[in-house]
């Protein structure tokens, strides 16, 4: 234990004798959680919609005028000519085109009307694909209050909507969650990893390789530290999500740090395995930065898992940080408990000891 100690206090004495170690523990989780969410969104807005009106009516007019009053819609241009339409889209003027066709409320009326054209610059797929279902939404309200204007009972009375964990629909409540294990990857991910590189490279690894300090008592010296920062960088990113967002955990507090404290072992054990068989910094960097990267992009941080291909799915098994958001976001948003998620707890303790376990056999102590 007492050995422990030693490397223990010695691990802290380098992070406090960096200059900029210290500064990025405490600034870069309070920059991310801070600018982050207002970045980080998939809502889309500000989509310029250019209204080719034929019709030149009050129908027309009107749905002009909500797409000019929609949040998420500006209405760009108002034309009679096409061409100029197209026009604007090409040049990036337009995202959307709604084409009204001539005589379309006087059809209308009778059941016959020809459909109204929309068209959407799909370069950008996501923008251009919500942008069109937003202009659909808001044509169909627009065809519905008018519909409902001449019938006493509306299509929006039969219907009742209800958003269940997130009512607002906020796209940062879903991000805050995904933006802590990013910041524990790359924190408790790389500094370990850089840790013991940058000692290789010094030399001051082989001081303590001929000392009696076993394998199991220098890996412990490695992780302890990095654990004990990664519960303190948890702790800033939940009061900076509560004060700026208004996002507090609906779910025990107590969960939340038990699987941080899990996954922030699996994650440093990762390094220290990596940073065993790297001989230099940078060698070090590009091993991490690739498994940080399928960490990110495959383990349903960013993108859901669901939308991914079936061999992608089964690959994610095999990604630790799956089962940390699954039970972060299920957590924080619904309020799970224990007994629904101890399938996730125990896939981490299971990469824990797996991942710590290689990390002490792969170190080359020489004696």
């Amino acid at each position: 234990m007492r050995r422990f100690f030693v490397l223990f206090q010695k691990e802290f004495l380098q992070i406090r004798r960096n200059s900029f170690l210290p500064k990025l523990i405490i600034i870069f989780p309070i920059v991310i959680m801070l600018l982050m969410p207002l970045v980080m969104t998939m809502d889309v807005r500000n989509v310029n919609v250019a209204v080719v009106d034929l019709d030149r009516s009050t129908t027309s007019r009107r749905i002009a005028s909500h797409i000019e009053a929609s949040e998420y819609l500006t209405l760009s241009a108002t034309t009679a000519e096409f061409p100029l339409a197209m026009e604007a889209l090409e040049q990036g003027g337009a995202d959307v085109i709604v084409q009204i066709p001539d005589h379309f409320e006087r059809d209308m009326m009778s059941g016959t009307a020809e459909r109204i054209s929309i068209i959407a610059n799909a370069v950008n797929a996501t923008k251009g694909g919500i942008g069109m279902q937003y202009v659909v939404q808001t044509i169909a309200r627009t065809l519905v209050e008018l519909r409902g204007e001449k019938s006493p009972v509306g299509v929006s009375e039969l219907v009742t909507i209800e958003n269940r964990y997130n009512p607002t629909l906020n796209y940062r409540h879903y991000m805050i969650p995904a933006l802590m294990i990013i910041l524990f990857i790359l924190i408790c991910g790389f500094i370990p990893a850089l840790s013991i590189v940058g000692e290789k490279e010094s030399g001051t690894i082989e001081q303590i390789n001929v000392t009696p300090v076993s394998r199991l008592t220098f890996t412990l010296g490695k992780l302890v530290p990095y654990w004990l920062i990664g519960l303190f960088v948890l702790t800033v990113a939940m009061i900076v999500a509560w004060l700026v967002y208004g996002l507090a955990p609906v779910g025990s507090v107590g969960l939340i740090y038990f699987g941080a404290a899990l996954f922030v072992l699996v994650i440093s054990g990762f390094s220290l395995m990596i940073a065993n068989f790297s001989e230099t910094m940078q060698q070090t960097m590009f091993v991490m930065f690739f498994f940080i990267m399928l960490f990110m992009l495959m383990s349903g941080l960013l993108t859901p898992i669901d939308s991914m291909p079936q061999w992608a799915q089964y690959f994610t098994i095999l990604l630790p940080p799956r089962y940390f958001i699954d039970i972060l976001r299920s957590v924080y948003l619904k309020g799970t408990t224990f007994v629904d998620m101890w399938q996730n707890f125990a896939a981490l303790g299971i990469f824990a000891i797996v991942f710590n376990t290689l990390a002490t056999l792969t170190y080359k102590k020489q004696a």
